[in-house]
């Protein structure tokens, strides 16, 4: 055993042989053997170490056992030291009772056997030795925990360091992502406004450019109803009609690519029949097409095909495809326009509209681009494209929102093109048509007569003097009787004093414009019953919605068809046995 791992035995008795004896007996357990001749010696022994048992004679001169072991245990650091007592006598339960209470373990009586001394205090060296050991371990294990606490608070600090680092950075990002989000908000606003001013400015656009479109188209009526002998004139004045025509359509493709654009077309769906609506298509392209002298092929089904969507804008479809293979085919050229269907695996189907020609053809890197604006390039270097090369962009959009589909196929340049639409059948379950009642023509000679008995009193308010001038030129020669004003306080002045039955009322009038005059006629009962008509270059649904409020009855948009006008204005002489159109289907936003 190494010296360290020796421990003190502190041998107290006044007799020497006693302690030789006591040597002889526990030099066997390799311990610190430690003599002490009396009370006072073993104090100052145990000051000096620490001690794993104490064998204290009881008797001894000047302080005895039980007096010495009173003073030891007095002490903090030796409280719990074991005393084995030792004594010559027998003592009585009341010593030992004594003895114990002073801290002592055991009693050994002399003569001591050896063995038994040897037991017990092996037993105390045992004890005192775990104790130590435990004490080591208790105190390294305080250690560990000191600096598993100290790494744990190291670590602590350093995520909290990390957490602050890391909200600073993300507060910083916080900022950041505000300040984009800041910026996106005033980058969409500054969009809207951009759009709306957009928006604004093709109403504008397009209120400027009817105005004398109107003119001119007024002027071009006047001459088919006049006779002409000159064919060089008659040429001039189809001309001049043809491309009154074009240039309108062109103005409502860029407005129809506007509103679709921005989400503000809004279609008036209802039940409707594709073969009316391919036999009106073909009627308002006609024109072109006997120009070019075309073949012009239609193909029908036998049954009827319906489906929910705005009879209008369909027609429309249909006619700028009929348009664009009329205008891309060579003259003498062949166009075919066909109808059919197919059925879905679900039970549902589909109209399946086809426009084919025999003209220009498409290239195949056009093909991806067909339905998106091209440039100016593009359009030269295709030789497929012309005009603004929006109207397949209105196509596209008109189709879409009426849940179909549209399709280009082309083998190539100058082997002829086909457009197919396709758009969800409806089935005849799901709704139900109206059929307008039929009426016999009247003769002409009654007609004529009836034009005299139902002449009106119209009022014509524009600002723009050729339009107003050949509106009452037109009007005139239909037998009406006509007032012109070109503002709306002279249209208000004339009005209290001619009492028409009509007032034709432009919107866009400085001063006074016409929403103004409009409330202010229907402001007085004299005006209750007139039929206030806007005539006007604006021709949005939110214009329409305007009108409305301000107490019109229908809005046309200029330049105006004047057999919608003819068709008002003989309502309103009872020529008609229902009334007229509403103003929703008269607003003429769209080509067709």
């Amino acid at each position: 055993m190494s010296t360290e791992d020796k421990v003190n035995i502190l041998l107290v008795d006044d007799q020497p042989g006693r302690l030789m004896s006591y040597d002889a007996i526990l030099n066997v357990l390799g311990q610190n053997l430690v003599h002490a001749r009396s009370g006072t010696e073993a104090l100052q022994k145990l000051m000096e170490g620490d001690y794993a048992a104490i064998l204290l004679d009881v008797n001894m001169p000047g302080m005895d056992g039980f007096e010495t072991a009173t003073m030891i245990h007095q002490h903090p650091r030796f409280e719990k030291t074991p005393i084995i007592f030792v004594t010559a006598v027998h003592v009585t339960d009341l010593d030992q009772l004594k003895g114990y209470q002073l801290g002592a373990v055991d009693y050994v009586y002399v003569p001591v056997v050896p063995e038994i001394l040897r037991g017990k205090v092996e037993v105390l060296v045992e004890l005192y030795r775990q104790r130590r050991e435990l004490e080591r371990l208790n105190r390294r294990l305080a250690e560990a925990n000191a600096a598993l606490q100290a790494e744990k608070a190291r670590e602590l600090e350093a995520l909290n360091a990390t957490l602050a680092q890391a909200n600073l950075e993300l507060g910083q990002a916080n900022r950041t992502l505000q300040a984009e989000v800041a910026e996106r908000e005033r980058a969409q606003e500054a969009l809207e406004a951009a759009d709306r001013r957009k928006d604004d400015f093709l109403a504008m656009l397009s209120h400027e450019l009817r105005n004398p479109l109107a003119a001119i188209q007024g002027a071009i009526e006047l001459m088919h109803r006049k006779a002409i002998d000159d064919t060089q004139l008659v040429w001039a004045r189809d001309v001049l009609s043809r491309q009154n025509r074009h240039l309108s359509r062109l103005i409502d493709d860029l407005l129809d690519v506007s509103r679709i654009t921005m989400g503000k077309l809004t279609l008036h769906k209802e039940p409707v029949e594709l073969r009316d609506i391919l036999q009106h298509a073909v009627e308002t392209a006609r024109p072109l097409v006997e120009l070019r002298r075309h073949n012009l092929t239609l193909r029908l089904p036998d049954e009827p095909l319906h489906v929910k969507g705005d009879a209008v804008r369909l027609s429309q479809v249909v006619c700028n495809l009929l348009t664009n293979a009329a205008k891309y085919t060579d003259e003498g050229g062949h166009v075919e326009l066909s109808l059919d269907y197919e059925s879905g695996p679900d039970g549902e189907g589909d109209a399946i509209v086809k426009v084919k020609d025999n003209g220009r053809g498409i290239g195949r890197d056009v093909l991806d681009r067909l339905f998106e604006p091209s440039t100016h390039e593009e359009r030269l270097n295709s030789g497929a494209h012309g005009g603004l090369g929006i109207g397949l962009i209105v196509v596209r959009g008109l189709v879409q929102m009426h849940g179909g589909s549209v399709e280009a196929r082309s083998e190539g340049l100058g082997r002829g093109s086909q457009f197919t639409v396709r758009l969800p059948l409806l089935s005849s379950e799901n709704f139900k048509m109206t059929v307008a009642p039929t009426r016999d023509p009247l003769p002409a000679s009654a007609a004529a007569a009836r034009a005299e008995e139902n002449a009106l009193r119209i009022l014509v308010v524009d600002d723009n003097q050729d339009s107003a001038c050949s509106m009452t030129l037109l009007l005139e020669l239909q037998g009406h009787q006509v007032h012109v004003a070109h503002a709306g306080q002279a249209a208000l002045q004339i009005a209290g004093q001619f009492h028409p039955d009509v007032i034709l009322l432009d919107i866009g009038m400085p001063g006074m414009n016409g929403y103004e005059v409009a409330k202010h006629l229907r402001s007085q009962a004299a005006f209750s019953e007139t039929l206030l008509i806007a005539v006007t270059g604006y021709g949005r649904a939110s214009d329409v919605k305007q009108t409305e409020s301000a107490g019109f009855d229908h809005h046309l948009v200029k330049p105006i068809d004047y057999d919608k006008l003819q068709s008002l204005l003989e309502a309103r002489s009872g020529r008609l046995a229902g009334p007229a159109e509403p103003a929703a289907t008269l607003a003429g936003d769209a080509p067709v």
